[in-house]
């Protein structure tokens, strides 16, 4: 999928109600204020980034694609900044950020820990990070077979398997929510996505928060 493709998803109904609603969950966990540093790691074409300068954040994408970081370097404000590196090895000092983002980027990196362990890492205070969620209706829908269209070669987790991730690392207060438990644009799943609490491990999105310790 070229980067023009993807980030056009996101202006269809269900593009936007998912984006929306992934990362107005991750707004809210994190709870940002106006000027805090934000790295959106595995940005792609900074659909998220953009979303969080449009908070007044104070925003860097990376992204180990250039062509990506093209499309979302032309396709902002100069505010934002942009860099190509790898998730496994992010190339910031510890503590750089005040808050760490990834929508579901990780599922698609080889060495996951590792990169959870990069993200815990250059965060100062708080990091939301964001699965694929095997136990899912989305998974049904789009993981199985290895999974298709721009879910293709990515791992889906179970809550246990986050949660995995995160251990002798140096969080607290680590915490699993969950969002899209039914992955369309229709008047009933904006319903139950207003309805069911987020403490249940059902949606599409498994997305871990917590602090720095």
């Amino acid at each position: 999928m070229n980067p023009a493709d993807y980030d056009a998803w996101y202006n269809t109904p269900r593009g936007r109600w998912i984006g929306d609603t992934e990362y107005t969950l991750a707004a809210r966990l994190l709870a940002p204020q106006a000027g805090d540093s934000l790295l959106d790691v595995g940005c792609g074409t900074g659909w998220f980034a953009r979303r969080a300068a449009a908070d007044d954040l104070v925003v860097t994408g990376l992204d180990p694609n250039p062509d990506w970081l093209d499309y979302a370097r032309a396709h902002s404000s100069p505010a934002l900044s942009w860099v190509k590196g790898d998730a496994r090895a992010l190339p910031f000092a510890d503590a750089s950020f005040d808050h760490v983002l990834s929508i579901a980027a990780l599922c698609f990196v080889d060495d996951e820990r590792q990169a959870v362990a990069e993200g815990v890492r250059v965060a100062r205070r708080r990091f939301a990070i964001g699965w694929l969620n095997r136990a899912s209706l989305l998974y049904w829908q789009k993981g199985r077979g290895g999974g298709s269209g721009a879910y293709r070669g990515a791992r889906w987790h179970t809550a246990r398997e986050v949660r995995a991730l995160f251990s002798s690392l140096p969080v607290r207060n680590l915490k699993l929510r969950s969002a899209i438990f039914l992955p369309s644009a229709t008047r009933s799943a904006g319903w139950l996505e207003q309805g069911a609490p987020s403490v249940l491990p059902w949606g599409g999105l498994l997305l871990a928060t917590g602090e720095k310790a």
